[in-house]
């Protein structure tokens, strides 16, 4: 050897538990965990109340739809901005108005002497609010997400930050239900707010190690969804994305219809989304464990079709314990489907791009919601609770043949 000093090369990538108690990346996460539990705490404590004011199925959709419409206005100009400015300060605003539209709809609802006398419209517009943070915020989160943590810990990082999500939809429900049937509404809203606001507090706080994303030579909106037809398999992805959403919408849209029809109040509404969050955090298990045998394309498929099977699941259910096993598949599907295709849009799509494509990430995912959230409510409310989730198996099914693994794993072009 002539002594010269060897390059070490990259780091060894981290494992999750170090991963979350690294100074960077952990207080972000742990923020985002406490955010995310009270998004479900309010989310189903607004269907609830919406639910107990006018026992609608569709006005309980409507509450959806103003939350995540601005998903489908705001969101593809929110992710340019995240490409060519500073995704912090777009989290930190997008998190201000989530947490201001929290606690208005709370002090309303204190100051309310009856809740009865709350106006469902109160509900919605502070949804609305909430709805256009996370327009704001979303796809900063996102693009920011790679830039927290070493390139090849790039899909433990994504696991992790769909596991924020898993648990907020395994704990908030069932928080929120108890709360609200407890404490009161004002109460439970109150508590979101409070979880919005320690993730602001968080991402204030944090110094990330570089620029969260790369310039490029267009960075303007047209020139993202330019970029599709580069790579026709991120459409596919993004596909994919858009019935997730669909496929998750019956937790909290036909929560109170179903939880209704099997005999039960708001405490059964928390208890059914919250195993639907259950079998999301044991998806991030059993995606542990299925990683040794299958890539993520197969896994993305695999959970798609496990969500159209729940969804035919509660169609046929006759019990709670039948309705909750039925909601913990479908929750495993969602973990396996997102860690699947958000790992892939990782990997296929260049940094300067990628603000952009997760502002269609997020219009897939969550602005799919309002318009399954009005289908399903409207199908329950004139036939039935079973074919609203019929019709939402068939689409959820219908997009899993599309995005099969063959196609998922498709070259990029030019690489």
């Amino acid at each position: 050897m002539d002594g010269a000093e060897q390059d070490p090369g990259p780091a060894a990538p981290r494992p999750s538990r170090r991963l979350v108690t690294d100074p960077v990346f952990g207080p972000y996460w742990a923020g985002k965990l406490l955010a995310n539990i009270g998004i479900w705490i309010q989310n189903i404590a607004s269907a609830a109340l919406v639910w107990q004011l006018t026992s609608s199925a569709f006005l309980v959709g409507l509450v959806s739809f103003a939350q995540f419409v601005p998903q489908l206005v705001l969101t593809p100009m929110s992710g340019a901005m995240a490409d060519r400015g500073s995704p912090r300060r777009q989290i930190l605003l997008g998190r201000t108005l989530c947490t201001l539209g929290a606690a208005i709809l709370a002090g309303w609802v204190l100051l309310t002497p009856d809740v009865a006398d709350v106006p469902p419209w109160v509900v919605m517009v502070t949804a609305l609010i909430v709805g256009i943070g996370f327009s704001v915020g979303g796809p900063a989160m996102q693009a920011l997400l790679p830039s927290l943590v070493r390139p090849g810990e790039v899909a433990r990082a994504v696991a992790l930050d769909n596991l924020t999500f898993s648990v907020g939809r395994a704990v908030g429900p069932a928080v929120g239900g108890v709360v609200a049937a407890t404490a009161g509404y004002g109460v439970a809203f109150a508590l979101a707010a409070v979880g919005h606001l320690v993730f602001l507090v968080a991402v204030f706080r944090l110094r990330t190690p570089g620029a969260a994303t790369a310039p490029g030579p267009r960075l303007s909106v047209i020139a993202g969804v330019r970029y599709l037809r580069t790579d026709p398999v991120v459409g596919v992805l993004l596909l994919g994305v858009t019935a997730v959403g669909v496929g998750a919408d019956p937790a909290v849209t036909l929560g109170p219809s179903l939880a209704d029809v099997l005999g039960g109040g708001p405490e059964l509404v928390g208890v059914l989304a919250s195993a639907f969050g259950a079998g999301a955090f044991l998806g991030f298990f059993a995606q542990v464990a299925l990683i040794r045998f299958l890539d993520h394309a197969q896994l993305a498929t695999t959970g798609l079709v496990l969500l159209a099977g729940s969804a035919v699941g509660l169609a046929a259910s006759w019990n709670v314990p039948a309705a909750v096993v039925a909601f913990v598949v479908g929750g495993i599907g969602l973990t396996l489907a997102m860690n699947g295709i958000t790992t892939l849009l990782y990997d296929r799509v260049p940094r300067e791009y990628i603000g952009r494509i997760m502002a269609l990430w997020l219009m897939g995912f969550v602005g799919s919601r309002p318009l399954a959230a009005a289908l399903n409510g409207a199908l329950a409310d004139l036939l039935s609770v079973g074919a609203a989730l019929v019709v939402t198996a068939v689409m959820v099914l219908g997009a899993a043949v599309v995005c099969r693994p063959s196609v998922l794993r498709r070259p990029v072009p030019g690489r």
